[in-house]
């Protein structure tokens, strides 16, 4: 059976000791390679946990990953890659805008006449382009200052 630990954890608490991994592997009896491996985050047995914990002189829970903190955690990075993924869809409207305006000129020149006649279309697309925008903004106000 494996056992989910606190990666984050260990490992700040390794540094705050100014212990290597090579020092902390050979304190807890484990082979450097899995104190890496917990490091990194992978699930390990309850028997390294069990080393781990007797190296840091704390309880082996102390070690073990807060679910709470891991939905948070888990959370915080969907809302993350959620707002990336906003960012671009608006970089990539605003390129398509950029070449639609091109476009929308080239007819109107190649048209002619008294009025540009892609005036109404430029316009509704010009609306769009900032409510996507303003959308944009405000999702990232939100997730910057929930957060707090």
């Amino acid at each position: 059976m494996s056992f989910k630990v606190d990666a984050e954890k260990i490992k700040r608490w390794r540094e705050e000791h100014h212990w290597s991994q090579e020092h902390l592997a050979e304190l807890a009896g484990v082979s450097l390679r899995t104190l890496q491996r917990i490091e990194k985050g992978e699930p390990t047995s309850r028997e390294s946990l069990k080393a781990l914990a007797a190296a840091f002189n704390v309880d082996v829970n102390a070690l073990a990953m807060d679910p709470e903190a891991r939905a948070d955690e888990i959370v915080r990075s969907r809302e993350v890659k959620a707002s990336a993924a906003l960012r671009l869809s608006l970089w990539i409207h605003l390129a398509a805008f950029a070449i639609g305006v091109v476009t929308f000129t080239g007819i109107g020149l190649g048209v002619g006449g008294d009025s540009f006649v892609m005036k109404w279309p430029l316009i509704w697309w010009t609306i769009g382009i900032v409510a996507h925008a303003a959308t944009t903004v405000i999702v990232e106000v939100v997730r910057r200052y929930g957060e707090r």
